[in-house]
C-alpha cells in the first residue's frame, strides 16, 4: 500500500505521527465501451458547444450557473480560497461511540504509526477502547478540509470522513406515521422470524455474485469466443426464488410460513454438515 497523506494526530500537547492509507479497494471487473460492429474503442472528446473545437484539459475551468447568473471559476480563484494546509489531524472533541450515525460515514482510511517509539499511538488506541469514545477530527485532504471520526479498528486507528449535517436529507414519508394496529401475535411471530435468521455477522461468507458470474462469462468467452453457448455456460445456476410479489393478504400466515421455511433450511444445513463430518471420520478410520 502507498501512503496518501503524512502528518500527526494532535490533541492538547500530545502529537501522534501517522501515515494515512486508503482502507478499501474496488474489485469490480474493468471493462471499456467499444463499437459493437468492429470492436473499436470508444473515445470521448471535450468539445466546446460555442465554437465546436476540441478543448485540451489544461484549458478547462469551472463555472457556476444557477439559471440567472453564471460565473467562471479559474484555477487561480480556487487557489486563492483560504484553506487549512496543516499536516495535523486536529481532535475537536471525544463523543460516545453510539452517537455516530452510520448515514454520515463516507470513505475509510487506516492510520499507521510512524514514530520509532509508537507509545503515543498505542496509548490513544487503548484510551479510545477503554472509554468507548470516538474522536471528532478535522483533516485536510487534497486541499479540502473534511470533518471525520477517529476510531479503533482492530489493532489500528482509523479515520472515516463524514458528510456535513446539512448534506443529510430530511424525509417525511406518510406511511411511517400510519396508525395501522399491530397485534401481539404479529409481533411475537415477527420476533420468531428475526430469531430464526439471527447469527453473528461474518463478512467473508458473502461474495459479489454479479462480479463472480461476470468473470465466469469473460473466461468462457476467452476460451470459446463467439461460439459460446450461454445456456450451457450457466446451466448449473439455480432458479430465482419463487415469486412472492403482490400484496400480502394475511400477514400472520406469511410470517408463519417464513419461520417454517427458515427452520427447515437450517435443519437441512445442519444435517448436511453432520453427514460431511461422519463421512470424513469414516475416511480417516478406513
Amino acid at each position: 500500500m502507498r501512503a496518501i497523506w503524512t502528518g500527526s494526530i494532535a490533541f492538547g500537547l500530545v502529537n501522534v505521527p501517522v501515515k494515512l492509507y486508503s482502507a478499501t479497494e474496488d474489485h469490480d471487473v474493468d471493462m471499456h465501451q467499444v463499437h459493437e460492429k468492429d470492436g473499436g474503442r470508444i473515445r470521448y472528446q471535450r468539445r466546446c458547444e460555442e465554437c465546436g473545437k476540441t478543448v485540451e484539459y489544461d484549458d478547462i475551468v469551472k463555472s457556476y450557473d444557477d439559471g440567472d447568473h453564471r460565473v467562471i471559476i479559474t484555477k487561480e480563484d480556487l487557489e486563492a480560497l483560504p484553506s487549512d494546509k496543516s499536516d495535523d489531524i486536529d481532535v475537536l472533541q471525544f463523543v460516545p461511540n453510539d452517537q455516530i450515525d452510520p448515514i454520515m460515514l463516507e470513505k475509510s482510511y487506516f492510520l499507521e504509526p510512524t514514530s520509532k517509539t509508537p507509545k503515543a499511538y498505542l496509548l490513544l488506541r487503548q484510551t479510545l477502547e477503554d472509554t468507548e469514545r470516538t474522536a471528532i477530527v478535522k483533516i485536510t485532504l487534497r486541499t479540502r478540509t473534511r470533518l471525520a471520526i477517529l476510531r479503533v479498528c482492530g489493532k489500528v486507528l482509523m479515520i472515516q470522513t463524514l458528510r456535513w449535517a446539512d448534506e443529510i436529507r430530511d424525509v417525511d414519508f406518510k406511511g411511517v406515521d400510519s396508525r395501522a394496529k399491530i397485534s401481539d401475535k404479529e409481533l411475537k411471530m415477527s420476533a420468531k422470524l428475526v430469531e430464526s435468521y439471527s447469527e453473528d455477522f461474518t463478512p467473508e461468507e458473502f461474495t459479489d455474485d454479479y462480479q463472480v458470474e461476470l468473470r465466469k462469462l469473460i473466461d468462457a468467452k476467452i476460451e470459446k469466443g463467439e461460439t459460446l453457448d450461454l445456456e450451457e455456460t450457466f446451466a448449473d445456476e439455480s432458479d430465482q426464488d419463487e415469486d412472492t410479489g403482490g400484496d400480502v393478504v394475511d400477514l400472520m400466515e406469511a410470517l408463519r410460513k417464513s419461520v417454517d421455511r427458515t427452520r427447515s433450511a437450517k435443519k437441512s444445513g445442519k444435517s448436511g454438515k453432520s453427514d460431511a463430518k461422519q463421512e470424513s471420520k469414516a475416511k480417516k478410520t478406513g
